[in-house]
């Protein structure tokens, strides 16, 4: 069995696809594939599928959904599979368990390359980063579970996913600057500003790859147009390591045009006190 959560939700046994049509099973398929050879609750699952709206039958339409997926999953595995549909999809006490490891899974495998990523940070090795972070990345389809209904737990799990992309994104970046790599970020820093337009980070990432490129003035546009929104939008003022990286374009400071040194930390947390 592989399965695709990163963008829409694909689950296929031999290029079968397992994935029903009714919305509540598929919201336990992904629920069950997010958590692989981990039990998942009965309570969890109501939650998920009701909210705090939970019918009478909930326990017995619930055992109904299962069913669903077990009858889509022994339909693609065949006569001959060699383990049985209930060991896949098994009953354990007071839950479910998908039992299929977890690389089967793309979001356990991009999650083991972020976290290869950033040991390879933390050691030094940019160009190691930068690959395995392109490679994460590069798993995502889209928006995770783009075409799943979401209730209270899978919503969280997609605001999750959602944030580590992001932050992989800032990290990969961090070590392509740190590679001097500057113009070749400039088209996606400024996609990524113009797509999170209070987001600090990206920001001073887009301010130091424009100074490297000699757009001084673009680079200091950049601050201006985050600090009217930041004012405007929130009532508040940039952080002080954007104000300390605004004024080191401002001064010109020699420390923007070399390498960044051994501290391994984000772009952004360089210019921290």
């Amino acid at each position: 069995m592989e399965i695709q959560l990163l963008g829409p939700l694909s689950a296929e046994v031999d290029a079968v696809s397992i994935v029903p049509t009714a919305s509540k099973p598929r919201q336990i398929l992904a629920l069950f594939a997010l958590q692989p050879g981990r039990i998942v609750p009965v309570p969890t699952l109501i939650e998920e599928l009701w909210g705090t709206e939970i019918p009478r039958s909930a326990m017995t339409t619930l055992q109904t959904y299962v069913l669903t997926l077990r009858r889509n999953l022994g339909t693609a595995m065949g006569p001959g599979a060699p383990v049985a549909v209930k060991e896949v999809i098994a009953t354990r006490h007071g839950g479910y368990v998908l039992q299929i490891p977890a690389d089967r899974v793309d979001v356990s495998r991009y999650e083991r390359l972020v976290a290869a990523g950033q040991e390879a940070f933390e050691r030094g090795d940019d160009e190691g980063t930068a690959a395995l972070l392109r490679q994460a990345l590069g798993m995502w389809q889209g928006p995770p579970l783009v075409d799943v209904r979401t209730g209270p737990v899978l919503s969280i799990e997609v605001m999750r996913l959602q944030e580590s992309r992001l932050v992989t994104v800032e990290r990969r970046i961090d070590a392509e600057l740190r590679l001097g790599r500057h113009s070749e970020l400039l088209a996606e820093l400024t996609d990524l500003t113009a797509r999170h337009p209070r987001h600090e980070g990206l920001h001073s990432q887009a301010m130091v790859a424009l100074y490297r490129a000699g757009r001084q003035a673009a680079a200091l546009d950049v601050f201006h147009r985050l600090r009217g929104r930041l004012v405007e939008e929130l009532g508040v003022e940039p952080s002080p390591q954007l104000r300390r990286l605004h004024q080191a374009i401002l001064t010109v400071d020699p420390a923007l045009d070399r390498a960044f040194g051994a501290r391994r930390t984000s772009t952004f947390d360089l210019y921290a006190a």
